[in-house]
Protein backbone atom coordinates (compact mmCIF):
# COMPACT_ATOMS: atom_id res chain seq x y z
CA UNK A 1 0.00 0.00 0.00
CA UNK A 2 1.45 3.18 -1.60
CA UNK A 3 1.37 5.99 1.27
CA UNK A 4 1.95 9.60 1.32
CA UNK A 5 4.32 11.60 4.09
CA UNK A 6 4.89 15.37 4.87
CA UNK A 7 8.27 14.27 5.41
CA UNK A 8 11.01 11.32 4.45
CA UNK A 9 14.59 11.57 6.18
CA UNK A 10 16.82 9.39 4.74
CA UNK A 11 19.98 8.00 2.99
CA UNK A 12 21.84 7.77 6.21
CA UNK A 13 22.78 5.66 9.08
CA UNK A 14 19.91 5.42 11.37
CA UNK A 15 20.07 5.09 14.96
CA UNK A 16 16.83 4.55 16.33
CA UNK A 17 17.58 4.07 20.04
CA UNK A 18 14.72 1.51 19.99
CA UNK A 19 16.43 -2.18 21.36
CA UNK A 20 14.07 -3.92 18.97
CA UNK A 21 15.54 -2.59 15.77
CA UNK A 22 18.50 -0.15 16.97
CA UNK A 23 20.36 0.20 13.75
CA UNK A 24 20.29 0.18 9.95
CA UNK A 25 23.27 1.18 7.57
CA UNK A 26 21.06 2.66 5.20
CA UNK A 27 17.62 4.04 6.74
CA UNK A 28 14.98 6.54 6.20
CA UNK A 29 12.21 7.93 8.52
CA UNK A 30 8.64 8.75 7.55
CA UNK A 31 7.18 11.81 9.41
CA UNK A 32 3.45 13.07 9.54
CA UNK A 33 1.41 15.32 11.10
CA UNK A 34 4.12 16.17 13.25
CA UNK A 35 4.85 12.00 14.37
CA UNK A 36 6.84 9.20 12.83
CA UNK A 37 4.75 7.12 10.96
CA UNK A 38 7.66 4.59 9.79
CA UNK A 39 11.57 3.55 10.29
CA UNK A 40 13.43 1.23 7.47
CA UNK A 41 15.54 0.91 4.60
CA UNK A 42 15.89 3.86 2.36
CA UNK A 43 14.62 2.48 -0.81
CA UNK A 44 11.95 0.62 0.46
CA UNK A 45 10.75 4.11 2.31
CA UNK A 46 11.12 5.82 -0.69
CA UNK A 47 8.77 3.71 -2.45
CA UNK A 48 6.05 3.76 0.12
CA UNK A 49 6.35 7.50 0.17
CA UNK A 50 6.27 8.82 -3.10
CA UNK A 51 4.98 12.06 -2.58
CA UNK A 52 6.88 12.92 0.56
CA UNK A 53 9.43 15.76 0.35
CA UNK A 54 12.66 13.55 0.67
CA UNK A 55 15.14 15.00 2.80
CA UNK A 56 18.62 13.72 1.97
CA UNK A 57 21.25 12.60 4.77
CA UNK A 58 23.96 12.40 2.73
CA UNK A 59 25.47 9.69 3.83
CA UNK A 60 24.98 11.56 8.00
CA UNK A 61 23.89 9.81 11.23
CA UNK A 62 20.06 9.78 11.26
CA UNK A 63 19.25 9.57 15.20
CA UNK A 64 16.34 11.10 17.48
CA UNK A 65 16.66 14.81 18.70
CA UNK A 66 18.50 15.10 22.03
CA UNK A 67 16.79 15.89 25.66
CA UNK A 68 17.87 18.29 28.44
CA UNK A 69 16.77 17.51 31.63
CA UNK A 70 17.72 20.40 33.62
CA UNK A 71 19.19 23.45 32.16
CA UNK A 72 18.98 27.46 33.16
CA UNK A 73 18.23 29.39 29.89
CA UNK A 74 19.24 32.74 31.74
CA UNK A 75 22.76 31.68 32.12
CA UNK A 76 23.29 33.04 28.55
CA UNK A 77 24.17 36.38 29.45
CA UNK A 78 27.01 35.37 31.43
CA UNK A 79 29.32 34.10 28.51
CA UNK A 80 32.25 36.62 28.89
CA UNK A 81 30.62 38.74 31.37
CA UNK A 82 33.90 39.78 34.44
CA UNK A 83 32.87 39.64 38.10
CA UNK A 84 32.85 43.10 39.99
CA UNK A 85 34.51 41.52 42.99
CA UNK A 86 37.04 38.31 43.70
CA UNK A 87 36.65 35.25 42.39
CA UNK A 88 34.10 33.36 44.52
CA UNK A 89 36.13 30.60 47.10
CA UNK A 90 32.89 28.07 47.27
CA UNK A 91 29.45 27.66 45.90
CA UNK A 92 27.62 29.79 47.95
CA UNK A 93 29.88 32.54 46.98
CA UNK A 94 29.28 31.65 43.13
CA UNK A 95 25.25 32.05 43.98
CA UNK A 96 25.91 35.44 45.34
CA UNK A 97 28.23 36.86 43.27
CA UNK A 98 27.27 35.67 40.13
CA UNK A 99 23.69 33.91 39.61
CA UNK A 100 22.11 35.66 41.92
CA UNK A 101 23.24 39.06 41.07
CA UNK A 102 22.64 38.49 37.73
CA UNK A 103 18.99 36.76 37.87
CA UNK A 104 18.03 40.68 39.52
CA UNK A 105 19.08 42.29 36.67
CA UNK A 106 17.10 41.04 34.35
CA UNK A 107 14.16 42.52 32.82
CA UNK A 108 11.43 40.56 31.10
CA UNK A 109 12.88 41.33 27.53
CA UNK A 110 15.94 40.13 29.23
CA UNK A 111 14.32 36.88 30.04
CA UNK A 112 12.69 36.40 26.39
CA UNK A 113 16.28 37.55 24.68
CA UNK A 114 18.34 35.14 26.70
CA UNK A 115 15.73 32.17 26.13
CA UNK A 116 16.31 33.12 22.29
CA UNK A 117 19.69 33.02 22.52
CA UNK A 118 19.76 29.82 24.50
CA UNK A 119 17.21 28.02 22.60
CA UNK A 120 18.97 28.57 18.74
CA UNK A 121 22.45 27.24 20.62
CA UNK A 122 19.70 23.60 21.55
CA UNK A 123 19.35 23.45 17.92
CA UNK A 124 22.44 24.14 16.74
CA UNK A 125 23.53 20.99 18.71
CA UNK A 126 20.68 18.77 18.31
CA UNK A 127 18.64 19.51 20.98
CA UNK A 128 15.04 18.89 20.73
CA UNK A 129 13.69 19.15 23.81
CA UNK A 130 14.61 20.96 27.37
CA UNK A 131 13.69 21.44 30.98
CA UNK A 132 14.21 24.69 31.88
CA UNK A 133 14.45 26.38 35.54
CA UNK A 134 14.29 30.09 35.78
CA UNK A 135 14.76 32.92 37.56
CA UNK A 136 14.21 36.82 37.45
CA UNK A 137 13.28 38.02 41.10
CA UNK A 138 12.78 41.57 39.76
CA UNK A 139 10.65 40.35 36.85
CA UNK A 140 8.01 37.38 37.79
CA UNK A 141 5.28 38.22 36.63
CA UNK A 142 5.15 37.04 32.80
CA UNK A 143 8.44 35.69 32.38
CA UNK A 144 7.90 32.04 31.77
CA UNK A 145 5.50 33.40 29.12
CA UNK A 146 8.23 35.50 27.42
CA UNK A 147 10.11 32.36 27.34
CA UNK A 148 7.25 30.26 26.13
CA UNK A 149 6.89 33.10 23.51
CA UNK A 150 10.70 31.91 22.39
CA UNK A 151 10.02 28.35 22.45
CA UNK A 152 6.97 28.99 20.07
CA UNK A 153 9.47 30.88 17.21
CA UNK A 154 12.19 28.31 17.35
CA UNK A 155 10.13 25.39 17.77
CA UNK A 156 12.13 23.86 20.90
CA UNK A 157 9.72 21.38 22.73
CA UNK A 158 10.34 22.78 26.19
CA UNK A 159 8.75 22.24 29.80
CA UNK A 160 9.31 25.48 32.03
CA UNK A 161 9.40 26.57 35.56
CA UNK A 162 9.80 29.60 37.90
CA UNK A 163 11.96 28.75 40.80
CA UNK A 164 10.19 29.53 44.10
CA UNK A 165 12.60 31.39 46.75
CA UNK A 166 12.52 33.01 50.14
CA UNK A 167 15.64 34.74 49.33
CA UNK A 168 14.04 37.37 47.85
CA UNK A 169 11.41 37.77 50.17
CA UNK A 170 7.47 37.10 50.49
CA UNK A 171 6.17 39.00 47.83
CA UNK A 172 8.82 37.51 45.58
CA UNK A 173 8.05 33.99 46.70
CA UNK A 174 4.12 34.36 46.24
CA UNK A 175 5.00 35.90 42.94
CA UNK A 176 6.72 33.07 41.77
CA UNK A 177 4.13 30.89 43.28
CA UNK A 178 1.87 32.45 40.84
CA UNK A 179 3.67 32.62 37.65
CA UNK A 180 4.35 28.89 37.73
CA UNK A 181 0.48 27.82 38.58
CA UNK A 182 -0.69 30.55 36.04
CA UNK A 183 2.05 29.06 33.22
CA UNK A 184 0.60 25.06 34.17
CA UNK A 185 -3.17 26.00 33.87
CA UNK A 186 -2.02 27.57 30.39
CA UNK A 187 -0.09 24.80 29.14
CA UNK A 188 -3.09 22.57 30.40
CA UNK A 189 -5.45 24.59 28.55
CA UNK A 190 -4.00 24.76 25.17
CA UNK A 191 -3.74 20.87 25.50
CA UNK A 192 -1.10 19.18 23.29
CA UNK A 193 1.68 21.13 21.92
CA UNK A 194 5.22 21.42 22.47
CA UNK A 195 4.89 23.72 25.56
CA UNK A 196 4.50 21.89 29.48
CA UNK A 197 4.78 23.03 32.61
CA UNK A 198 5.98 22.12 35.82
CA UNK A 199 6.65 23.65 39.62
CA UNK A 200 9.90 24.99 40.36
CA UNK A 201 11.74 25.43 43.70
CA UNK A 202 15.12 26.45 43.88
CA UNK A 203 16.66 24.74 46.62
CA UNK A 204 16.26 23.76 50.37
CA UNK A 205 18.48 26.08 51.73
CA UNK A 206 16.24 28.72 50.64
CA UNK A 207 12.68 27.95 51.04
CA UNK A 208 10.77 27.60 54.20
CA UNK A 209 8.89 25.19 55.35
CA UNK A 210 5.63 27.12 55.03
CA UNK A 211 6.57 28.01 51.75
CA UNK A 212 7.15 24.43 50.65
CA UNK A 213 3.87 23.80 51.98
CA UNK A 214 2.17 26.75 49.91
CA UNK A 215 4.10 25.33 46.91
CA UNK A 216 2.84 21.57 47.50
CA UNK A 217 -0.68 22.63 47.94
CA UNK A 218 -0.31 24.75 44.71
CA UNK A 219 1.48 22.50 43.00
CA UNK A 220 -1.58 19.48 43.98
CA UNK A 221 -4.50 22.33 42.66
CA UNK A 222 -2.93 22.29 39.29
CA UNK A 223 -1.61 18.33 39.26
CA UNK A 224 2.41 19.19 38.38
CA UNK A 225 5.12 17.89 39.76
CA UNK A 226 8.00 19.67 40.93
CA UNK A 227 11.80 20.52 39.45
CA UNK A 228 14.10 21.66 42.33
CA UNK A 229 17.95 21.58 43.17
CA UNK A 230 18.65 18.74 45.63
CA UNK A 231 21.52 18.40 48.12
CA UNK A 232 23.84 20.15 44.79
CA UNK A 233 26.06 21.20 47.94
CA UNK A 234 27.26 19.67 51.16
CA UNK A 235 26.54 23.15 52.35
CA UNK A 236 22.88 22.22 51.34
CA UNK A 237 22.66 19.01 53.30
CA UNK A 238 24.23 20.89 56.47
CA UNK A 239 21.95 23.62 56.20
CA UNK A 240 19.24 20.94 56.33
CA UNK A 241 20.65 18.73 59.11
CA UNK A 242 21.22 22.13 61.22
CA UNK A 243 17.76 23.43 60.37
CA UNK A 244 15.50 20.52 60.16
CA UNK A 245 17.30 17.72 61.45
CA UNK A 246 17.19 15.68 58.26
CA UNK A 247 18.80 15.37 55.24
CA UNK A 248 17.33 17.49 51.95
CA UNK A 249 15.77 14.18 50.51
CA UNK A 250 14.49 13.31 53.70
CA UNK A 251 12.75 16.62 53.83
CA UNK A 252 11.49 16.82 50.87
CA UNK A 253 9.68 12.81 51.43
CA UNK A 254 8.43 14.33 54.31
CA UNK A 255 6.71 17.41 53.00
CA UNK A 256 5.26 15.76 49.67
CA UNK A 257 8.05 17.26 47.12
CA UNK A 258 8.94 13.83 45.49
CA UNK A 259 7.50 11.61 43.16
CA UNK A 260 7.83 10.11 39.43
CA UNK A 261 6.42 13.48 37.90
CA UNK A 262 9.40 15.07 40.43
CA UNK A 263 12.80 15.95 38.84
CA UNK A 264 15.72 16.47 41.68
CA UNK A 265 18.37 18.20 40.23
CA UNK A 266 22.21 17.36 40.94
CA UNK A 267 21.88 14.69 44.05
CA UNK A 268 25.39 14.61 44.51
CA UNK A 269 25.51 14.48 48.82
CA UNK A 270 23.28 12.04 49.04
CA UNK A 271 23.26 8.77 51.11
CA UNK A 272 21.99 5.38 51.00
CA UNK A 273 18.27 5.78 52.88
CA UNK A 274 17.84 8.90 50.85
CA UNK A 275 18.80 7.05 47.37
CA UNK A 276 15.99 4.41 48.95
CA UNK A 277 13.84 7.38 49.23
CA UNK A 278 14.34 8.20 45.67
CA UNK A 279 13.79 5.09 44.15
CA UNK A 280 10.71 4.21 46.27
CA UNK A 281 9.01 7.30 45.54
CA UNK A 282 10.52 6.91 41.06
CA UNK A 283 11.48 10.20 41.50
CA UNK A 284 13.88 11.95 38.68
CA UNK A 285 17.16 12.77 39.53
CA UNK A 286 19.57 14.91 37.04
CA UNK A 287 22.51 14.34 36.81
CA UNK A 288 25.10 17.51 35.70
CA UNK A 289 28.64 16.57 35.37
CA UNK A 290 30.06 19.53 34.07
CA UNK A 291 28.13 22.15 36.49
CA UNK A 292 29.27 19.83 39.35
CA UNK A 293 32.99 20.11 38.26
CA UNK A 294 32.56 23.74 37.57
CA UNK A 295 31.24 24.39 41.27
CA UNK A 296 33.69 21.65 43.03
CA UNK A 297 30.74 20.20 44.64
CA UNK A 298 31.54 16.59 44.24
CA UNK A 299 30.58 13.86 42.45
CA UNK A 300 27.02 12.50 42.40
CA UNK A 301 26.65 8.51 42.84
CA UNK A 302 24.92 7.78 39.54
CA UNK A 303 25.89 3.80 39.50
CA UNK A 304 24.91 3.70 43.20
CA UNK A 305 21.40 5.56 42.59
CA UNK A 306 21.32 3.34 39.15
CA UNK A 307 21.86 -0.12 40.72
CA UNK A 308 19.37 0.76 43.16
CA UNK A 309 16.46 1.27 40.54
CA UNK A 310 16.49 5.13 40.82
CA UNK A 311 15.49 7.01 37.27
CA UNK A 312 19.10 9.22 36.36
CA UNK A 313 19.06 11.61 33.39
CA UNK A 314 21.35 14.30 32.37
CA UNK A 315 21.30 17.59 31.89
CA UNK A 316 23.79 20.55 32.09
CA UNK A 317 23.01 22.76 34.49
CA UNK A 318 22.96 25.26 31.54
CA UNK A 319 26.90 24.98 31.20
CA UNK A 320 26.26 24.08 27.93
CA UNK A 321 24.01 23.14 25.42
CA UNK A 322 25.96 20.32 23.77
CA UNK A 323 24.55 16.78 25.15
CA UNK A 324 27.26 14.82 23.82
CA UNK A 325 29.62 16.92 25.95
CA UNK A 326 27.75 16.43 28.97
CA UNK A 327 28.01 12.72 28.29
CA UNK A 328 31.68 12.48 27.29
CA UNK A 329 31.79 14.63 31.06
CA UNK A 330 29.79 11.86 32.95
CA UNK A 331 31.77 9.38 31.69
CA UNK A 332 35.35 11.21 32.32
CA UNK A 333 33.91 12.34 35.70
CA UNK A 334 32.97 8.71 37.19
CA UNK A 335 36.28 7.38 35.83
CA UNK A 336 38.16 10.52 37.52
CA UNK A 337 35.86 9.92 40.61
CA UNK A 338 36.38 6.03 41.45
CA UNK A 339 40.02 5.75 40.35
CA UNK A 340 38.38 2.97 38.18
CA UNK A 341 38.78 3.15 34.09
CA UNK A 342 36.33 0.79 34.00
CA UNK A 343 33.19 2.55 35.05
CA UNK A 344 31.45 5.27 33.32
CA UNK A 345 30.97 3.62 29.85
CA UNK A 346 26.99 2.17 30.08
CA UNK A 347 25.70 4.54 32.74
CA UNK A 348 25.82 8.19 30.43
CA UNK A 349 24.14 6.49 27.31
CA UNK A 350 21.53 4.93 29.40
CA UNK A 351 20.89 8.79 31.41
CA UNK A 352 21.40 10.53 28.19
CA UNK A 353 19.21 8.58 25.28
CA UNK A 354 17.21 6.19 27.62
CA UNK A 355 16.12 7.83 30.79
CA UNK A 356 15.98 10.81 29.69
CA UNK A 357 13.58 9.96 26.92
CA UNK A 358 11.50 8.28 29.51
CA UNK A 359 11.29 11.72 31.74
CA UNK A 360 10.37 13.51 28.43
CA UNK A 361 8.13 11.28 27.48
CA UNK A 362 5.78 11.16 30.43
CA UNK A 363 5.63 14.94 30.56
CA UNK A 364 4.86 15.55 27.40
CA UNK A 365 2.58 12.16 27.09
CA UNK A 366 4.10 10.93 23.73
CA UNK A 367 7.45 9.07 22.74
CA UNK A 368 9.95 11.21 22.61
CA UNK A 369 13.92 10.23 22.04
CA UNK A 370 13.22 7.31 19.87
CA UNK A 371 13.19 6.86 16.15
CA UNK A 372 9.74 4.69 16.34
CA UNK A 373 6.42 4.82 14.85
CA UNK A 374 4.00 6.96 16.51
CA UNK A 375 6.69 9.24 18.54
CA UNK A 376 7.22 12.76 17.98
CA UNK A 377 9.23 13.49 15.12
CA UNK A 378 12.12 15.02 16.70
CA UNK A 379 14.73 13.86 14.36
CA UNK A 380 18.87 15.10 14.19
CA UNK A 381 21.02 14.57 11.15
CA UNK A 382 24.79 14.41 12.49
CA UNK A 383 27.98 14.72 10.41
CA UNK A 384 29.66 11.44 11.30
CA UNK A 385 31.83 9.32 8.81
CA UNK A 386 32.64 6.56 11.01
CA UNK A 387 36.55 5.60 10.21
CA UNK A 388 35.83 1.75 11.67
CA UNK A 389 32.88 -0.41 11.92
CA UNK A 390 29.49 1.32 12.99
CA UNK A 391 27.41 -1.96 14.20
CA UNK A 392 24.52 -1.79 17.03
CA UNK A 393 27.06 -3.54 19.38
CA UNK A 394 29.14 -0.39 19.30
CA UNK A 395 26.82 2.87 18.73
CA UNK A 396 27.97 4.30 22.07
CA UNK A 397 31.45 4.29 22.01
CA UNK A 398 31.31 5.97 18.40
CA UNK A 399 29.06 8.50 19.62
CA UNK A 400 31.26 9.00 23.02
CA UNK A 401 35.01 9.17 21.12
CA UNK A 402 32.99 10.45 17.81
CA UNK A 403 30.38 13.11 18.05
CA UNK A 404 29.94 16.48 19.09
CA UNK A 405 26.92 19.07 19.21
CA UNK A 406 28.35 21.09 16.26
CA UNK A 407 28.45 18.26 13.89
CA UNK A 408 25.15 18.55 13.75
CA UNK A 409 24.22 19.47 10.17
CA UNK A 410 20.14 19.36 10.54
CA UNK A 411 17.33 19.81 13.71
CA UNK A 412 13.95 18.61 13.09
CA UNK A 413 11.75 19.01 15.64
CA UNK A 414 7.68 17.59 15.68
CA UNK A 415 8.02 17.33 11.69
CA UNK A 416 9.16 20.60 11.68
CA UNK A 417 12.44 21.61 9.67
CA UNK A 418 14.14 23.65 12.04
CA UNK A 419 17.62 23.95 10.87
CA UNK A 420 18.74 22.55 7.37
CA UNK A 421 22.63 21.92 6.36
CA UNK A 422 23.02 24.37 9.70
CA UNK A 423 21.11 27.27 8.60
CA UNK A 424 17.88 27.77 11.01
CA UNK A 425 14.74 28.08 9.24
CA UNK A 426 12.66 29.30 11.73
CA UNK A 427 14.54 32.85 12.35
CA UNK A 428 16.61 35.28 11.74
CA UNK A 429 19.74 34.52 14.35
CA UNK A 430 21.66 37.02 13.13
CA UNK A 431 19.04 39.79 14.15
CA UNK A 432 18.14 37.58 17.02
CA UNK A 433 22.07 38.05 18.05
CA UNK A 434 22.35 41.66 17.63
CA UNK A 435 19.30 41.89 19.60
CA UNK A 436 20.50 40.23 22.09
CA UNK A 437 23.89 41.90 22.27
CA UNK A 438 22.22 45.00 23.14
CA UNK A 439 20.24 43.90 25.87
CA UNK A 440 23.06 42.35 27.04
CA UNK A 441 25.43 45.10 27.36
CA UNK A 442 22.25 46.69 29.13
CA UNK A 443 22.40 44.02 31.61
CA UNK A 444 25.80 43.80 32.56
CA UNK A 445 26.35 47.89 33.29
CA UNK A 446 23.47 46.80 36.24
CA UNK A 447 24.95 43.72 36.98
Amino acid sequence: MRKSSNLLVGNGRLITHDDRSPFLEDGAVAIIGGLIEAVGPTAAMRDAYPDARFLDAHGRVIMPGLINTHTHLYSAFARGMALKDTAPRNFEEILERLWWRLDKALTLDDVYWGAMVGMIDCIRNGVTTIFDHHASPHAVAGSLFRIAEAAQQTGLRSCLCYEVSDRDGSKVAAQGIEENRSFIESCRQAQGGRLRGLFGLHASFTLSDETLLRCREAAAACDAGFHVHTAEALSDVEHCLREHGKRVVERWNDLGILGDRTLAAHCVHVNEREIHLLRDTRTNVVHNPESNMANAVGCAPVPQMLRRGVPVGLGTDGFTADMFESMKAANLLEKHHSRDPRTGWAEPPQMLFHKNAEIATGCFGQQVGKLVPGAAGDVILVDYDPPTPLCPCNLNSHILFGFSGRAVATTIIGGDVVMENRKLRTIDEQAVMADARAAAAKLWKRF
